[in-house]
């Protein structure tokens, strides 16, 4: 689960969304948001505490979109919503926004129990491959010399060490096959087209998806009302570019997804004023990287530019989020040319702003 440091609260006020629900579904309780779509809540812990997933009403079952992270106590949610909320019908088909786990996690746990297809993208389906190959691997040269570059001290590193090779925990055992999800397909859900829209930066090939008769549009963690969602750039692509895909995409949703739909997002509550948010991210972000840009007046390392984009304190559990948010700023700005990546003798390198 990779989940953002708000730079919104630099600001001194958000968009005014709106909430029609005056309370979310408890475990094993769901919540009616539209004719044949429930809202379902599956436990996280941690700060967020809950993810939000979705039952629409598919023929004699559910389709259900998300899944949450693997494990005990997420099984006993979903046992506790098939045999309750959704009535002991069948789950017929397993729609997933993207790779994370606590998105795809008991994918297989579902898609197993009633012999049914997962629908993702692809890039979706191979990277969370890839990811969960590592599972118990020792942490490669690569990253370790990626966050040395970053200036992390060696206490850091031997942190990174030790925790390297998780992401496959929190995941049931992935289905083995797949049913591709395009950008602009058209899916009947019921009695219901969706259509798929397809973001990135925050995963690879993010499958949103938007009713037009319903007025709905699932968005995952494409669209979030009160966190920003982890936007990093990771040792595997050193040089990505994340940031500019990111706003690109939500630039591009804004002229896909009407203003009207209510937002059913990943976490916290569905709401409405979705080009507000699409409007206040993209802001946020400029702004960040505005502040960034005066800072490397005088050169920087990774750590040293945590101050001009979130509020909060790093700590050792936030930093290798901010980490890669802060060097999905950098590398935008050099991708903009208004900034330059020096690498000094001892592999720490050092951003300043190009002449």
């Amino acid at each position: 689960m990779r989940d953002g440091i708000e730079q919104g609260t630099w600001e001194s006020h958000r968009p005014k969304l709106t909430y029609p629900f005056d309370h979310a579904p408890k475990a094993g309780e769901a919540v009616d948001i539209a004719p044949g779509v429930k809202w379902l809540r599956m436990p996280l812990g941690g700060a967020l505490q809950w993810i939000n997933v979705w039952a629409i009403e598919d023929g004699d079952g559910y389709a259900i979109v998300d899944t949450g992270i693997g494990g005990m106590e997420t099984r006993n949610a979903w046992r506790a919503a098939l045999k309750g909320p959704l009535g002991g019908k069948r789950v017929t088909r397993v729609f997933v926004t993207h790779m994370h786990p606590d998105h795809i996690g008991m994918s297989g746990y579902l898609t197993r129990k009633f012999d049914a297809r997962l629908w993702i993208t692809r890039l979706e389906y191979i990277t969370c491959r890839s990811l969960a190959a590592d599972t118990g691997r020792e942490a490669p040269q690569d990253a370790i010399a990626f966050f040395r570059g970053a200036g992390w001290d060696e206490e850091a590193l031997e942190n990174y060490r030790a925790k390297f090779g998780g992401f496959g925990r929190g995941l049931y055992a992935l289905p083995d096959s797949f049913h591709r999800l395009n950008d602009g397909d058209e899916v009947q859900i019921g009695a219901h087209s969706w259509r798929v829209v397809v973001g990135s930066g925050h995963s690879p090939e993010h499958a949103c998806l938007y009713c037009p008769d319903l007025k709905l549009l699932i968005s995952g963690d494409q669209v979030l009302p009160k966190i920003s969602s982890n936007v990093s750039v990771f040792p595997t692509e050193p040089d990505g570019d994340p940031l500019t895909d990111w706003l690109t995409s939500l630039k591009r949703i804004k002229t896909q997804v009407p203003d009207d739909v209510l937002v059913l997002p990943a976490h916290n509550d569905p709401f409405h004023g979705l080009h507000a948010r699409l409007d206040h991210l993209v802001n946020g972000h400029e702004r960040g990287l505005e502040r960034l840009h005066k800072l490397l007046a005088e050169p920087k390392r990774v750590v040293d530019v945590f101050g001009v984009l979130f509020r909060r304190k790093i700590d050792e559990y936030l930093l290798g989020l901010a980490t890669g948010e802060s060097l999905a700023h950098l590398n935008c700005l050099i991708a903009r040319g208004q900034a330059v990546r020096e690498r000094d003798p001892n592999g720490v390198d050092w951003y300043r702003a190009a002449a």
